[in-house]
């Protein structure tokens, strides 16, 4: 069995990131003492001790109150919030005067803000590629209702890397004076293969608006909006750093911003509103697109949050999350039945050259067949290993690594009684012998080479 002096001789750059053991050791200590091996990044990061003992603090020893208003409890909660709104801007390198930060629920909040106040039109495109979530992918319901076409750039096998060449053709189609938006995943949450950043200027230079979807990526990635400038950057920020949940943003480029139509206004989001007048003036910025009461309780969190990922540093968090990476691809691809046929299917790249943490396979038995993702988990719930599994909101991904072709899924969908309802197992059945799903481990801020041991030792017991 390779140990780990075999792993730091391939991957020496570990050895560098030790800090983080510590880190570990100091304040997250449950995950040891509770016998965890947390392999969830992707679905959400973990938290620090000291990041609810500062914002626990602060609860305990002011009095907020809502921020609508201007007596003393409102403004110290309006202060917090701003606070909050400047450091999501400083975390990201974005200029006040370029970027404003709209905190929304979560990133699937701050992508429903693009899609319903876009100003698609006939003719107009929104351009995709096929690896997107869903809440991406939900957009093309504005964008067909208010006459757009809409594109999907496919993805290659077996890297399920998009094919550039039919993506640069469908930006260099003519704009014809329309809004068009183009979205991808800076990170795909299913393979983890990393796009281009490129592509945003690419994009801007003929006339495309850009919606970078970063949720998957900053958690262990740098992104920098002083180089790179995306239209809209929608995020969840306990993906990050695990706390608080049900708070997200939308980065907006104040240019792009004064483009979106809201369909609606709501308490917080107007100046003056009339109901003997019928008429209503949306305020500016941020404010216009801040449904209701913020979470403003919550949104001091985010600031510690940024600062406690500050303090470790994303540079180092990345390098520990792309050794543990690749030493599990080397070995998870190098596992054989007696027979020789592999145990893992990988699905995305096969080394950690533009790629994030999430390595996404099925495991086969010696006849290779797919073994069902829900007795996989099954076995890794009974090893206290938490991974995921299924399509992860990301259909397009899943469909072109699965190989279930359109054909499939057309004579799926229109089978007597799925015209308005389709079960998971309905959809199981429908493609029956081929794997509907798969399982998704992803590393983050404090894996280590113990998680990933534990790991490759469950996946040996499925060998034959």
């Amino acid at each position: 069995m390779p140990t780990y002096a075999d792993f730091v001789t391939k991957y020496p750059s570990y050895d560098k990131t030790h800090d983080i053991d510590e880190l570990r050791e100091r304040e997250y200590r449950r995950l040891d003492e509770q016998g965890h091996v947390y392999l969830d990044y992707t679905g959400g990061g973990l938290y620090a001790e000291s990041q609810v003992r500062k914002h626990q603090e602060m609860l305990l020893t002011h009095v907020f109150g809502n921020p609508h208003s201007s007596n003393p409890t409102s403004l110290a909660a309006t202060r917090l919030i701003e606070s909050a709104r400047e450091y999501v801007l400083h975390y990201f390198n974005a200029s006040p005067e370029e970027y404003v930060v709209i905190f929304t629920p979560n990133a699937s909040g701050a992508l429903k803000l693009v899609g319903e106040a876009y100003p698609f039109g006939q003719g107009c495109r929104y351009l995709l590629t096929f690896d997107n979530h869903n809440s991406v992918n939900g957009i093309r319901e504005f964008a067909h209702a208010k006459g757009a076409d809409v594109t999907y750039i496919p993805l290659m096998l077996p890297d399920l890397r998009v094919d550039e060449a039919m993506l640069e053709s469908a930006l260099e189609q003519d704009a014809n004076g329309c809004a068009n938006l183009f979205a991808y995943p800076a990170q795909s949450n299913f393979s983890s293969v990393q796009h281009s950043l490129e592509w945003i200027e690419k994009a801007h230079a003929k006339g495309w608006d850009v919606l970078l979807d970063a949720a998957a990526f900053v958690p262990t990635n740098r992104l920098d909006l002083s180089k790179w400038k995306p239209d809209f950057v929608p995020l969840s920020f306990y993906k990050m750093f695990g706390y608080p949940t049900g708070v997200g943003a939308l980065i907006a480029r104040r240019a792009a911003l004064g483009k979106l139509r809201r369909p609606w206004f709501a308490g917080g989001t107007i100046t003056v509103a009339s109901v003997q007048g019928d008429k209503y003036y949306l305020a500016e910025g941020p404010a216009g697109f801040e449904d209701g009461t913020l979470d403003y309780l919550n949104i001091p969190a985010v600031e510690i949050g940024l600062k406690h990922l500050e303090a470790i540093g994303i540079d180092l968090i990345h390098e520990r999350v792309r050794a543990l990476t690749g030493w599990l691809l080397d070995n998870l691809s190098a596992m054989k039945h007696s027979n020789g046929k592999p145990l893992v299917r990988v699905y995305g790249p096969l080394t950690t050259e533009k790629r994030g943490g999430a390595v996404t396979v099925n495991f086969f038995d010696r006849d290779e067949r797919p073994i069902d993702i829900r007795l996989v988990e099954r076995a890794a719930n009974e090893h206290n290993i938490s991974l995921r599994t299924g399509c992860f909101c990301n259909p397009g991904a899943g469909e072109i690594a699965l190989q279930i072709s359109k054909m499939e899924l057309a004579a799926c969908f229109s089978q007597p009684g799925h015209d308005q309802r389709l079960t998971y197992d309905d959809f199981r059945l429908c493609i029956d012998g081929k794997a509907s799903g798969a399982v998704r481990i992803s590393i983050g801020l404090v894996s280590n080479f113990e998680d990933i041991e534990r790991l490759l030792a469950f996946a040996g017991e499925l060998l034959d």
